[in-house]
């Protein structure tokens, strides 16, 4: 058990675990894989001929450069016609797929070591700002409109990813949005759907007839009067992962309680059952791991402040370590994918480094 060891012990042995990985993993590495292995798994500076080699020849990646050739001019990715026409039908952008494939698509794109430069990057970039609320918010993407605080997250976390920082007026409106709709247990749940249509005369409503209520306003909502109803776990991972890009989140107390929520969770069945019920979803590794997925949940927890010696933390990292197979990668267990199972491998070493950093 990882609470056993003297810290010394416990670093050597993550060293030699780590070290072990990287060595495999370093020979078949696809160049942006091989770039994020060099710089925050071995410590290489930037400066670096192997990584300015990997982020050189990652520009030349056929995956990233099939997306950048495909990225339009004004930030948006072709979308099938059936989805375009549904998405036209719901009012447009943000409600519908164009949205989702943005943030999918700006997500893999940082993966690809691009940056707001590259491309259209920027023009997307400020597209979904376009779509932001006054409120901070950023409606859908589904055609209920209801803002879902975990895309509201990963939209968090795509602007601060490439280089648009906290202090940027439309970042900190939505940051603080996300602030503002904490619930009393220290999670976030989408609302309506996962508090309103528990009460006994919405409970055995159809979906789609109760969404009808809510667009047309005809549901009176107040979310403290729902504080008996426990937050989503998942919907709670997602806002995390974008607060976790703030430098200050480790001395925010909201943040941490949010971190708290998620850690007491870990390995139990989501209270809801329209976002990753099952309890199995902590324990798969999926790329991309916006998808749900443990390893995603804290990596996001680390760089909120928590820290070796909590044994939440602790059981996690010796989940993580006993996950790994015997030629030294971590493979996604949905549905293995010889690329995938690069990119888990690479994420789960940056949380191992980060960790045994910390020691």
């Amino acid at each position: 058990m990882i609470a056993s060891k003297g810290e010394d012990v416990l670093k050597r042995e993550l060293d030699a675990v780590i070290k072990q990985s990287c060595q495999r993993l370093g020979k078949v590495a696809v160049s942006p894989v091989k770039y994020w292995l060099l710089v925050y798994v071995d410590g290489k500076d930037e400066e670096d001929h192997q990584v300015q080699d990997a982020l050189k020849s990652a520009e030349d990646y056929p995956p990233r450069v099939k997306m950048l050739k495909s990225l339009r001019e004004d930030g948006t990715w072709p979308i099938s016609k059936d989805r375009k026409k549904a998405e036209d039908t719901n009012g447009g952008s943000p409600y519908g797929w164009t949205y989702i494939t943005m943030i999918r698509n700006l997500y893999w794109l940082h993966d690809y070591c691009a940056t707001q430069d590259d491309g259209y990057i920027s023009n997307a970039l400020e597209m979904i700002f376009s779509w932001q609320n006054d409120e901070g918010f950023i409606e859908g993407p589904m055609p209920d409109r209801i803002p879902r605080p975990y895309y509201n997250g990963l939209a968090l976390s795509t602007f601060r990813k490439y280089g648009i920082p906290l202090g940027e007026q439309r970042v900190n409106r939505l940051f603080n949005w996300l602030i503002q709709i904490q619930r009393h247990d220290g999670g976030w749940n989408i609302p309506f759907i996962q508090d309103v249509k528990y009460l006994p005369q919405y409970k055995k409503m159809k979906m789609k007839d109760f969404l009808d209520l809510v667009q047309n306003d005809r549901i009176p909502y107040n979310p403290r009067d729902f504080d008996n109803i426990p937050s989503c776990y998942w919907s709670t991972v997602g806002v995390l992962t974008g607060m976790s890009w703030n430098p200050d989140c480790p001395q925010i107390e909201e943040i941490r309680r949010g971190g708290n929520f998620v850690l007491n969770g870990f390995f139990k069945k989501n209270h809801h059952a329209s976002f990753y019920q099952s309890a199995k979803h902590w324990e798969v590794f999926k790329y991309p791991t916006y998808f749900g997925s443990g390893y995603w949940a804290l990596d996001s927890l680390l760089y909120l402040g928590f820290r070796s010696g909590d044994p939440r933390i602790d059981r996690l990292i010796e989940w993580i370590v006993q996950a790994r197979e015997k030629d030294g990668f971590w493979y996604s267990r949905d549905r293995p994918h010889e690329i995938h199972d690069q990119w888990v491998t690479v994420a789960i070493l940056m949380i191992l480094r980060y960790y045994c950093n910390m020691l």
